[in-house]
């Protein structure tokens, strides 16, 4: 067996009921929820301890915690970018539209519980239609089965399950169960939000989440780390969302491929712990692995008020770990003052778009976006805090105070039941909903494109702004015509009661409704609640001690769930002949080869999901979404009904996509859906990270071209073959022979980042057949 599998079956597998060894100096739980499992800095300090000694040298915060969760730290192979990791996660976090398929995965390893503690967050199936309660009975009513069947899978396997209304997976983590020094991993790409509270959390596929709530060892490609320095202070309109922005703006949507983002310097300290949230949150844009904030006061000040005065005290005692070493290097540094930095709006249609807000409407106008705002939303996993709409509510009473209300559509999304409760109670949401605002559920909502949207028609050219964190194409309202702008929410909020992008908060004046011009002052409002936050109503389901018992309901005549058969292994052949399905032009992103929107209520069904696989993408051959050349019949027709028909005559296919194919959310519907239908090979210029794991996960082959300018040799019409599997080794590229029609051919050379127990993956057929095959062997 690989060293990877072999160490996990020697280890044996941890188990959710048996706590870590126990701190010495106090015994201090994750959780409230979790009593019985105790934060174990020792462990870290130990591992940290070992690892700088091997080093020799100082260490960035984001090794500490990332060395500190190694499964072996005396022996591991530690260099930047270049070896993988095996790690011990503390925890583990799903959102119900990931974890259908993770538990179905968890299900299907024959496993009777999980080994780490585990949550379930229903944030991803509510609708935004008419309002919050409404919305959320609705949801609950539609989604009764796939809510059943996470329910009682939570309960069999030990798993804690937040029921829908809830609230946002990440805000919830942040209030809950992020800390300083945890290493968290979540099935959503936005997961690192819990940097904001100094801990490592990293976005994965279902199939990452399941190794880790086995019990196996997490692979990881060792990170580099970019340091961004932060300078100055913020002030004035300029709020934390303005730092990732700008940073997006730099490094662009690939430029932290591979990398930690590690914040650090005297700028820090004027970012409040929900404001360094955003700015992790929203790094996942950028294609970070995560993002780090380093341990400091603000975050002691949140813990405390969310009940956590004990974890920040523990904390204190071991600050020197939760923070970087003096001297340490890192690979990319980039410095931004925030004493100078001005607010910023991202877009339309990708989220690294920077433009400052004092020049959108000129940049608008020259480019021929429109600049009327329809609808401005507010809220998001990115930026639903208190201090949130504590100044989104300062900007509105300034509107409402001279008789304006907003031009533009407005809505509200609280991040969580707590957040809900609290603006409830101390005022924000009557100012919101008196300024035109509707409050929607605490859920995703319109931000992953579940939005009844009725104001304009599919095809109508129009802009909106948000606070949230991505605007791909059609993402938020299906629409390709919506130009989608990502602010903060102050921002935001000031621009929909201008109803314009060309309007300037910090220098442009409205009119009263006396007839009077006045200027919005700069919006101010609390971090936190000067009382104590109100908790709302009890949304959690704690598993039973022992859920043995539990039925697990999955109907074989289910539209909704499916329970998943075994992929076929490989079958010691080179892959020769292969059609190409599609060749991809220019952005490829999660949300083009695998819809969200109307298409989440299948995500517990594999085979009625696979039936949007690419539909997003531009065909190269025509300029076309979901419309490719079937080799066969030489008809044109939608892409999953080609592949289902060549899956169906017994041909494998292969994809040939551009540049960071496959950024942006986490889903690993993405690959499971082109596994599922035939595909074999991806072949592109450069991969994110997420993605690529998820296909190696279910035995696909990601390649990519050793000269990026090959992507051009290959057309929709030939034929590929991929040789030298028989002796696929990690480091060893692979030839792929390209069949012209003409009966022409030549010879390119594709790299991978496989390692040995990756290899595995493939020639078992997925990362769970091998998973399953070492235990039989095993027992």
């Amino acid at each position: 067996y690989s060293p990877f599998f072999q160490h996990a079956l020697n280890s044996g597998v941890r188990r959710y009921h048996v706590a870590p060894v126990l701190c010495q100096r106090a015994k201090v739980a994750m959780s409230h929820f979790e009593p019985n499992e105790y934060i174990n800095y020792e462990k870290l300090e130990k591992n940290i301890n070992i690892v700088r000694k091997r080093l020799d040298r100082p260490l960035t915060l984001s090794e500490k915690i990332v060395y500190g969760h190694l499964d072996d730290p005396a022996k591991q192979e530690i260099e930047r970018g270049k070896t993988y990791l095996r790690l011990r996660p503390d925890r583990v976090a799903m959102q119900d539209a990931t974890a259908q398929m993770a538990m179905l995965q968890f299900i299907s390893s024959g496993l009777p519980k999980v080994a780490v503690p585990s949550t379930i967050h229903c944030d991803h199936l509510i609708e935004a239609q008419s309002g919050g309660e409404k919305d959320l009975q609705r949801a609950k009513d539609i989604n009764q089965e796939v809510y059943n069947f996470l329910s009682t899978a939570g309960a069999k396997y030990g798993v804690g399950f937040w029921k829908p209304g809830s609230g946002i997976i990440h805000q919830i983590i942040l209030e809950n169960y992020s800390y300083p020094g945890v290493m968290l991993i979540g099935t959503d790409s936005h997961t690192p939000n819990g940097g904001g509270l100094g801990g490592i959390c990293i976005g994965v596929g279902g199939a990452d989440a399941v190794d880790v709530m086995a019990g196996i060892p997490w692979e990881l490609k060792c990170p580099k780390v970019i340091g961004v320095k932060l300078t100055g202070k913020l002030s004035g309109w300029t709020s934390p969302k303005d730092v990732i922005l700008k940073v997006a703006g730099i490094l662009t949507v690939k430029g932290g491929t591979g990398a930690i983002i590690e914040y650090h310097g005297p700028g820090v300290d004027s970012i409040s712990c929900t404001g360094m949230a955003t700015i992790c949150n929203m790094g996942a844009e950028i294609g970070a692995t995560t993002s780090i904030f380093p341990y400091n006061d603000r975050m002691k000040k949140y813990l405390g008020k969310t009940g956590r005065a004990d974890i920040a005290a523990l904390a204190d005692e071991f600050k020197q770990h939760l923070v970087p070493d003096s001297g340490c290097q890192y690979d990319q540094v980039i410095e931004i003052n925030l004493s100078e930095l001005k607010p910023h709006i991202n877009g339309p249609f990708t989220p690294d778009l920077a433009h400052p807000v004092s020049d959108i409407g000129a940049v608008a106008e020259k480019e021929g976006w429109p600049v009327d705002i329809r609808v401005g939303l507010i809220g998001s996993c990115t930026n639903s805090s208190y201090e949130d709409m504590g100044r989104s509510a300062a900007v509105a009473k300034q509107a409402l105070a001279h008789g304006l209300k907003c031009k533009s559509k407005f809505t509200i999304t609280p991040g969580s039941e707590q957040i809900r409760a609290t603006i409830e109670r101390d005022g924000y949401a009557k100012i919101l909903r008196e300024v035109g605002g509707l409050v929607l559920a605490n859920a995703c909502g319109p931000c992953i494109g579940q939005w009844d949207r009725k104001d304009i028609k599919k095809g109508e050219k129009n802009t909106i702004v948000t606070s949230y964190n991505r605007n791909f194409t059609g993402r938020n309202d299906a629409n390709p015509e919506t130009h989608a702008f990502v602010t903060s929410p102050e921002i935001v909020t000031a621009l929909s009661i201008a109803g314009t992008l060309k309007f300037n908060p910090e220098t442009d004046y409205l009119t009263a409704a006396d007839g009077k011009k006045f200027k919005l002052e700069a919006p101010d409002a609390d971090e936190l609640p000067k009382l104590e936050f109100d908790p709302g109503q009890d949304t959690y389901q704690y598993p039973p001690k022992d859920g043995s018992g539990q039925h697990v309901d999955v109907s074989p005549t289910s539209q909704r769930l499916q329970l998943l058969e075994p992929f076929d292994k490989w079958d010691g052949k080179d892959l020769e002949d292969m059609l190409i399905l599609i060749k991809v032009k220019g952005k490829c992103t999660t949300d083009h080869i695998s819809a969200a929107g109307p298409w989440l209520k299948f995500r517990g069904h594999l085979d009625n999901i696979s039936n949007n696989l690419l539909i997003g993408a531009i065909n190269i051959e025509n300029g076309k979404a979901n419309s490719v050349r079937n080799a066969l019949t030489q008809e044109f027709g939608p892409v999953p009904d080609t592949a289902r028909y060549y899956k169906k005559m017994g041909v494998k296919w292969a994809v040939i996509g551009d540049e960071n194919y496959g950024e942006g959310s986490s889903r690993e519907h993405a690959a499971l859906e082109p596994r599922h239908l035939g595909g074999r090979v991806i072949i592109t210029k450069s991969f994110a990270r997420i993605h690529e794991t998820n296909l190696k996960k279910q035995g696909l082959l990601p390649l990519t071209f050793a000269d990026p300018a090959d992507y051009n040799k290959i057309h929709p019409v030939d034929k590929l073959s991929i040789v030298g599997l028989k002796d696929f080794a990690p480091g060893k590229p692979l030839k792929c022979i390209i069949k012209h029609p003409n009966g022409s051919q030549e010879t390119i050379m594709l790299n991978h980042t496989f390692n040995e127990s990756q290899i595995e993956w493939f020639q078992a057929g997925s990362a769970l057949n091998r998973m399953k095959e070492l235990q039989q062997k095993s027992s």
